[in-house]
């Protein structure tokens, strides 16, 4: 028999009927997992509509509804009221807040790719109606944020929905949010292959099989049909018709590409340094979105572009309808209240805005190269359209999805060679001069080092404090060393602190520094642990991770280390051995690996 996937016996209706089935037959795992996909990217497909609906309701009521009701229409001195509409959102957003602590507010994906690859994947699937109603609530009344991050982490709760139903091993669970995920991100762009070119290159972080594409393409076609069913096929921006005006205009779309990496890396530090600050901010967390809704509604009185989305004004940059001085303005301030909206709390993603951003920045480039070089450049539209693909590709480090989904939302194949130039340029310049994504940057914060590949990735999201032992036994300065040879037996302890009168270490002894004189009876009943012990030790605090730990074990050699608070690096609270970080590792990787039963 070849393997097959187990499934729990649930009999009642849809789902439970195909577990039944499945469990019959015996299905084979690599049939069983495309029947999943299928599953997945419908599923996924059709949450996307929802979302859709609902931030639609919303916009709807807030911006057609309210703003009737407060004469916005009208401007002159009702614009003042315009910050009332984002504050609403923000006052919304409480409740569920309240109910659902640290699930609602602020910028979710970070978390979502580190339960993916290095949690197990489990999510819960109330996310998919928090995730729902927090980003509407946000972006429908006019926060400057995006759907796509809420979107991928919907899709990714239904696939690790399904892998939580069909008892999917690990390694299959990640597969299947990582396939939910992009058929939610190419439902909502209507872009199959860039759904697909996301999940790899920014859920999985580029760790990934050749064997894990027929999920992930599946999915990513499934929800993309589901989608044009209601949405239709068309692109999602009308581009102007391009072309290349002459060879010499690939080295301006270099240079743009290096403009833009540099312009990525300070978007990703504004992003999160403003989130640091509004963290810092002695104000009730419930009311920090609300701050921040006034801020962005404050500067939408003198530039509403920046409010929501903004696919309509990328629309206008691309046909160039915008002047340049707004250009330039939109730029910035985009950035800036992207950074406000997500970062007091508010619930969105950061894709929408990189797209807007990114198509500003190169129409203001298309303007200037254009005025200089009217005679074999194209028009600044042209530009704009390499702006949002090259922009996106280097705030996510994520050249692929960049190139692809811009390919897909334009239908315009001519425009790929320039954009090849600026993504990928643009995508190496951010990573030399900042590592971390806009993604990733809290992850690597946390001590983990989710690029270095899945070993290290685990080790160092396991903390000291999760595996360090209590019973340990310390030995004072003037004990015998036959008393310290009689408790290391005892007690199987080969390590022991020596510490003084106060319990502060002075040193450390092992039983390799006992050992030469074992035999020597006189000499062990007259030399002292504080003669013997080593006074310069290594030690490890509890909030770091085992990477750290390996790290330090290597350094001599050794097989026990302890553990001190960093208030006091004298006083030991715990010992960690190499047994216990190697023990640790391998209950980590069969957890994440193994079927159940």
């Amino acid at each position: 028999m070849k393997n097959v996937i187990r499934v729990p016996g649930r009999e009642t209706s849809g789902l439970g009927e195909l577990v039944s089935v499945l469990k019959k037959f015996h299905v084979p795992e690599h049939t069983a997992l495309i029947i999943l996909s299928v599953l997945t990217g419908v599923a996924a497909g059709f949450a996307n509509v929802f979302f859709h609906t609902v931030l639609n309701f919303v916009h709807q009521l807030f911006f057609i509804d309210v703003a009737n009701l407060l004469a916005l229409g009208r401007g002159g001195i009702f614009k003042v009221l315009l910050p009332l509409l984002p504050m609403a959102g923000a006052l919304l957003l409480i409740p569920l807040s309240l109910a659902f602590p640290g699930d609602v507010n602020g910028y979710g994906f970070p978390k979502f790719i580190e339960l993916v690859n290095i949690r197990g994947g489990v999510i819960k699937i109330r996310n998919i109606f928090i995730k729902t109603l927090a980003a509407a609530l946000t972006i429908g009344t006019g926060g400057s944020a995006g759907v796509e991050g809420p979107i991928a982490i919907i899709g990714g709760t239904i696939g690790s929905g399904t892998g939580q139903l069909f008892r999917a091993s690990g390694s299959r669970m990640k597969l299947l949010i990582a396939a939910g995920s992009a058929g939610a991100i190419a439902a909502t762009f209507n872009a199959p292959i860039a759904g697909v070119m996301f999940a790899v290159e920014i859920v999985l972080l580029g760790n990934y099989e050749l064997s894990s594409f027929a999920a992930i393409i599946i999915s990513s076609g499934m929800a993309t049909v589901v989608s044009r069913a209601f949405y239709g096929s068309s692109p999602a921006f009308s581009v102007p018709e391009y072309q290349l005006r002459s060879t010499a205009e690939i080295p301006l779309y270099m240079i743009f590409g290096v403009l833009t990496g540099f312009l990525a890396v300070l978007y990703i530090r504004v992003f999160h340094g403003i989130k640091d600050e509004f963290e810092k901010l002695k104000l009730n967390p419930q009311l920090k979105p609300v701050l921040g809704a006034f801020i962005i509604g404050s500067f939408a009185i003198f530039l509403p572009q920046i409010m929501g989305n903004g696919y309509n004004f990328i629309d206008q940059a691309l046909t160039g309808k915008i002047i340049f001085p707004i250009i330039l303005l939109l730029v910035f301030f985009k950035l800036l209240a992207t950074s406000v909206t997500i970062g007091s709390g508010g619930s969105g993603g950061v894709f929408a805005p990189s797209l807007f951003i990114g198509a500003m920045a190169g129409d203001a480039y298309g303007y200037i190269v254009h005025w200089i070089f009217p005679g074999f450049t194209a028009s600044p539209g042209a530009y704009a359209t390499v702006g949002i693909g090259a922009f996106l590709a280097a705030a996510t480090h994520a050249p692929l999805t960049g190139i692809f989904l811009l390919f897909e939302m334009t239908g315009n194949y001519k425009i790929i060679v320039p954009l090849m130039f600026s993504a990928i340029i643009g995508t190496l310049v951010a990573k030399r001069a900042y590592p971390d994504s806009i993604d990733t940057v809290e992850i690597s914060r946390k001590g983990i080092k989710i690029h270095m590949g899945r070993e290290v990735a685990i080790m160092s999201s396991i903390k000291v404090r999760d595996i360090m032992r209590r019973d340990f036994i310390t030995a004072r300065e003037d004990t015998t060393l036959d008393k310290i040879v009689t408790e290391m037996i005892r007690k199987e302890k080969f390590y022991i602190p020596v510490v003084d009168s106060g319990g502060l270490m002075k040193g450390i002894i092992s039983f390799q520094d006992v050992r030469p004189v074992l035999l020597e009876e006189d000499v062990k009943g007259i030399v002292r642990a504080g003669q013997l012990a080593t006074e310069e030790v290594i030690v490890l605090y509890p909030d770091e991770n085992l990477n750290a730990a390996a790290e330090r074990f290597s350094l001599k050699d050794i097989d026990e280390i302890p553990v001190v608070t960093r208030e006091n690096t004298k006083k030991v609270i715990a010992m960690v051995s190499r047994r216990d970080v190697i023990a640790a590792y391998n209950k980590e990787v069969l957890k994440r690996t193994q079927s159940s039963p």
